[in-house]
């Protein structure tokens, strides 16, 4: 099983200083900032995608400027996405349409020979048929029963897409071209997989993943595997479920592709930086000390008098301090709790710590930051990230540290799929 990351522009500034908080002198966003694989020093993926909805193309906004956009077509994925060295040299360039961007439209914005002709032109190894997201699921419906009209219709539309994607694909070359197999059911999936791999296909790609919970997604992935060859590759479209990856090597999956371990550093309330420790990955709760001045919910216990912002600022510094003298050793393990959770107080309950000592919201966090605290992750992580900053890796404050910390996670996450991985999985 191979892990593709998929970027939207995710990328820190080298040169952050964490003292004062205030990016390097003249940086310049993008030119003077680090992906994932140049932070690190060595790629925490086997390949990168990047979908044509975040590079914006035609009718729909990307995330990237116009100016990137039209850098990325000219000279490609690979030199973008600083992936043009040689020991980068074996990363996989996936390309898909992005099918969240478009998902309210009558039609994909995109044709497949358009598309065809994007995966070309940027130099992807792998790209994705034109696709059309079905939101509908029923696991208990049989062969091609249930689905509304609106899923059948998509259902047609993305087997009419693939058919013709798959012969743009063969004479554009270069790549090696997916179908995309969406459905409302199991088996309505694996008669769309069956049907793809009529036309040609031996790659499938598998969409409309996300909101389905674990055993719903084994359930389509048996039925795709017994419709289709042994030898047919899978790819799993946004896996978002790191947690439960060992659930899904029976099924034989090819590659995955997810931004699940670097989102959850900064939008999992529980769960921000993993271990890898035991053959599985721990988590632990990253110590939130927002920027005072900055954070709208501290700003409003301010404006309704509930605290001063001078006192939110001595109490911000004084997390700061505690929280790095801990990483010294120059700080017991109840003094920088006391502290940190003193600011936490204001942040959760928008009261003073005294008043809220013992109330439950508190008491999750002292247990949870205890944990983490105690554990001292970032000391028995050797990536260069853990390293170089130490405890600042595990504070949950803005972007440079988040992001590092997600950048983090997802080298824990590789690991933990090399290990699920033989030989026989490498993906030409």
């Amino acid at each position: 099983m191979k892990f593709i990351f998929a970027d939207s522009l995710d990328f820190v500034d080298p040169g952050y200083d964490f003292l004062n908080d205030r990016n390097a002198p003249g940086r310049k966003p993008y030119w003077d900032d680090a992906y994932p694989h140049e932070i690190l020093g060595y790629p925490p993926y086997h390949g990168m995608l990047v979908s044509r909805g975040i590079v914006g193309d035609g009718p729909v906004a990307g995330k990237y400027t116009d100016a990137q956009a039209m850098r990325f077509r000219r000279v490609g994925a690979r030199e973008f996405l600083r992936l043009n060295k040689p020991e980068f040299a074996d990363l996989a360039l996936f390309g898909d349409c992005g099918a969240f961007t478009y998902v309210k439209e009558a039609v994909p914005p995109y044709t497949p020979a358009d598309t065809a002709e994007f995966y070309h032109d940027c130099g992807f190894t792998h790209g994705c048929s034109v696709d059309h997201i079905i939101f509908d699921f029923d696991e208990t419906v049989r062969g091609m029963e249930g689905g509304s009209a609106e899923a059948h219709r998509r259902f047609d539309l993305t087997l009419e897409n693939a058919e013709a994607f798959h012969r743009e694909a063969d004479q554009s070359g270069g790549f090696t071209p997916m179908g995309v197999v969406q459905g409302w059911s199991p088996q309505s999936m694996a008669e769309a997989a069956r049907r793809l791999v009529a036309m040609g296909y031996d790659y499938l790609a598998i969409g409309g993943m996300v909101p389905l919970k674990s055993v719903q997604i084994k359930a389509c992935l048996a039925a795709i595997r017994d419709a289709v060859p042994a030898s047919t590759r899978i790819h799993i479209l946004g896996f978002a479920k790191a947690n439960d990856i060992h659930e899904f090597a029976p099924f034989h999956i090819t590659s995955i592709d997810t931004t699940s371990p670097l989102l959850r550093a900064f939008k999992d309330d529980k769960q921000n930086y993993w271990l890898r420790e035991n053959g599985g990955l721990e988590y632990y709760t990253a110590v939130r000390i927002p920027q005072a001045l900055e954070n709208p919910r501290l700003q409003r216990h301010v404006r309704q008098g509930d605290v001063r912002a001078e006192d939110l600022s001595a109490m911000e510094a004084a997390a700061l301090k505690a929280l790095r003298a801990y990483d010294h050793d120059d700080l017991d393990l109840e003094g920088v709790l006391e502290t940190v959770l003193t600011y936490n107080a204001v942040l959760a309950m928008g009261r003073p710590y005294d008043e809220v000592r013992h109330a439950p919201t508190m008491e999750k966090l002292r247990a949870r930051y205890r944990t983490t605290l105690a554990a001292k992750p970032w000391r028995r992580c050797g990536c260069p990230i853990c390293r170089d900053v130490g405890i600042e890796v595990i504070i949950f404050r803005a972007s440079n540290r988040n992001k590092r910390r997600g950048i983090h996670n997802l080298g824990a996450f590789k690991s933990v799929v090399d290990a699920l991985s033989t030989p026989a999985d490498l993906m030409p």
